[in-house]
C-alpha cells in the first residue's frame, strides 16, 4: 500500500466532502480548499513521493483548521469581555459586532461589598433596641434576635452607645448669666433656653469652638463611649449606670447569605451561551487564512504519521526501507504547539489592556521626547 499513489496531484471539492459541512457553501472556502489539497500536497513531497493520503482527508483537516482559529478568537473575545456579556441575551450571534465594555456585573458586584462597607448595598438595613440594665455591662443579640421571630441570628452593623452630642450641651443653664441681655430671651420667645441670645448676636465661629471645647473635655475628663461584639454578645463601656434603651441597626443573616437567580433561560449565564458560531470563511484576512494553511498542513502531517505508523517498515528488492511516520509526528505536534502560541501572543498583545498599555507607554515616550525639544523662538 506504500508504493501505491493515493493523492494524484488533482483535487476537486464537492460539498459534503468534509465531515461537518460547517464551510461547505463557502464559494470562497470551496475555491481554497481545492489550492489548500494542493498547498499540502506538495508540501508532502508530491509528486517527487507518494502521499498517502485522499482528497477528503485533507479537506477534513482544513475544516478544522478553520475552526480550531475560530474557536481560538471567540475564546480570547468572550475571555476578554465575559463580565459585559454575562446576563445579555443570547438571541442572536455577535461574531461580527463589538464588544462595548459596560459596568452592570461590576456595579452588581460592588453592591455586596457596599453591604459590607456600610455604604449602601443590596440587603435590607433594619433597627432595632435592647432596654439596658443598670450595672449590666453584656447583652445576648442572638437571644434578643429570638424574641423577635428573627431565624439564622443577626449581623449588628451600628450601636449607638455614644457620648451625648456636645451641641445638646451647648444649651447649658449657665450660657444666660453674664450677658446683661436675658430680657432678649423674653422678647424673642425663647423661653427657658437661656443661648437664645449667644444663638443670635455671636458668630457661628463662636458655636463651633464651643462645641469642640467641650467634646475635648469629655475625652480628657470622662471615659469614651464604646462597644465590642464577640460571638454575639455585646458588651458595653462604660457599664450603663442605669436602665434605658439602646438602639442598633443589624443585618439578618438570611437575608445577606441569600442568592438571588434570574431564571431568564435567554440570557447569558456560561460562557458555553455566549452566541458565538464557527467563523465565515470568506470574512477571515489574508493574515488569518495563512494562519490557517499551515495549521491545515500540520494536520495533514499528523494524520499522514499515523498513516504511515501501520507498517513501520516496507519491503524493497534486497532490504527494507523505513517509514518516516515519527518525523511526521513530532513535526506536526511541534507545528500545531508554535501556530497556537503565535496566534495566541497575537490575540493577547492586540487584547484591550495590551492596547490601552502601548497607549500609555506611546504618550509617556512623546512627552519625554518632547521635553528635549526646544520651544520655538517666534521670528517676526
Amino acid at each position: 500500500m506504500a508504493n501505491k499513489q493515493i493523492w494524484d496531484g488533482t483535487a476537486t471539492f464537492t460539498p459534503g466532502d468534509t465531515p461537518f459541512g460547517f464551510y461547505d457553501s463557502d464559494i470562497t472556502f470551496q475555491t481554497d480548499a481545492q489550492k489548500v489539497a494542493k498547498f499540502v500536497g506538495t508540501r508532502l513531497g508530491y509528486p517527487l513521493m507518494d502521499v498517502e493520503l485522499q482528497q477528503q482527508q485533507m479537506f477534513a483537516c482544513f475544516e478544522e483548521a478553520i475552526t480550531t482559529y475560530g474557536n481560538e478568537v471567540f475564546t480570547y473575545k468572550i475571555r476578554e469581555n465575559y463580565l459585559s456579556l454575562e446576563g445579555s441575551s443570547t438571541g442572536s450571534l455577535i461574531n461580527t459586532q463589538v464588544v462595548d465594555p459596560t459596568l452592570s456585573r461590576i456595579v452588581e458586584l460592588s453592591k455586596h461589598y457596599g453591604t459590607e462597607a456600610g455604604v449602601g448595598g443590596n440587603v435590607d438595613r433594619h433597627t432595632g433596641s435592647i432596654e439596658t440594665i443598670s450595672n449590666q455591662q453584656t447583652y445576648d443579640l442572638d437571644a434578643w434576635a429570638e424574641t423577635q421571630g428573627i431565624e439564622g441570628g443577626i449581623e449588628i452593623r451600628k450601636v449607638f452607645y455614644e457620648a451625648p452630642p456636645a451641641i445638646l450641651r451647648y444649651f447649658d443653664p449657665y450660657a444666660g448669666t453674664g450677658t446683661g441681655v436675658q430680657s432678649l430671651m423674653t422678647a424673642f420667645d425663647f423661653g427657658s433656653f437661656s443661648p437664645g441670645v449667644n444663638f443670635l448676636m455671636m458668630p457661628t465661629s463662636y458655636d463651633i469652638l464651643k462645641t469642640q471645647a467641650i467634646e475635648f473635655n469629655d475625652q480628657v475628663r470622662k471615659s469614651t463611649y464604646s462597644f465590642e461584639i464577640v460571638n454575639s454578645k455585646l458588651k458595653l463601656f462604660p457599664i450603663p449606670s442605669r436602665a434605658g434603651k439602646m438602639h442598633f441597626e443589624y443585618y439578618k443573616n438570611t437575608d445577606k447569605s441569600k442568592i438571588n437567580y434570574n431564571t431568564d433561560t435567554s440570557l447569558i449565564s456560561n460562557v458555553g451561551e455566549v452566541p458565538y458560531s464557527n467563523p465565515e470563511y470568506k470574512g477571515i484576512n489574508s493574515v488569518g487564512r495563512q494562519w490557517i494553511f499551515n495549521y491545515t498542513l500540520a494536520l495533514a502531517k499528523e494524520v499522514l504519521g499515523y498513516i504511515r505508523g501501520k507498517y513501520q517498515t516496507v519491503p524493497v528488492p534486497g532490504a527494507e526501507a523505513t517509514l518516516n511516520q515519527a518525523d511526521l509526528l513530532a513535526d506536526a505536534r511541534a507545528e500545531k504547539t508554535a501556530l497556537l502560541t503565535q496566534l495566541r501572543e497575537t490575540l493577547t498583545s492586540t487584547g484591550r489592556s495590551a492596547q490601552l498599555d502601548a497607549q500609555a507607554k506611546e504618550s509617556e515616550d512623546v512627552e519625554n521626547i518632547l521635553k528635549s525639544i526646544p520651544m520655538t523662538i517666534y521670528i517676526g
